[in-house]
């Protein structure tokens, strides 16, 4: 089961990236050139907070199940454990709230550029917190 989540995990977050950062730029584009805000755009930024939002789930998961998760005191004293035990899940858990606060506000915009404004910069924000977090080393 581990192994599994472990897979899934890495392999939504390719999917979920790659859809984060179209979005945001799809956003920043419409925003900056006057766009109307079309169904397609809004699809793209709702697939993109879906698989976010199952990357998360699946992260919570995986994080109770791990063995590298460990006691906190043990955690903190190498930087390798900390990461998996605090860093990563703290940060994504907070750019995953930033995205889906992206999402709401967009749905509450009354004009296109507002409406492309709130995606563009919350989901921009939210994917440079993933990225930042990412085990770079075990994850490529």
């Amino acid at each position: 089961m581990y192994t599994g989540l472990q897979h899934a995990h890495s392999y939504i977050a390719y999917l979920a990236l790659i859809l984060l950062v179209v979005a945001a730029i799809n956003a920043i584009i419409g925003m900056t050139s006057n766009k109307e805000f079309k169904d397609n755009d809004r699809k793209l930024s709702l697939f993109a907070l879906i698989f976010t939002h199952v990357q998360l789930l699946i992260g919570i998961i995986l994080y109770f199940v791990s063995p590298l998760v460990q006691s906190f005191s043990v955690a903190m004293k190498d930087s390798t454990l900390r990461l998996y035990a605090l860093e990563h899940p703290l940060i994504n858990i907070i750019a995953v709230v930033l995205i889906t606060i992206g999402w709401s506000k967009h749905k509450k915009a009354a004009t296109n550029k507002a409406k492309f404004k709130s995606i563009g910069i919350m989901y921009a924000i939210g994917t440079i917190l993933i990225l930042s977090r990412i085990p770079w080393g075990t994850w490529l």
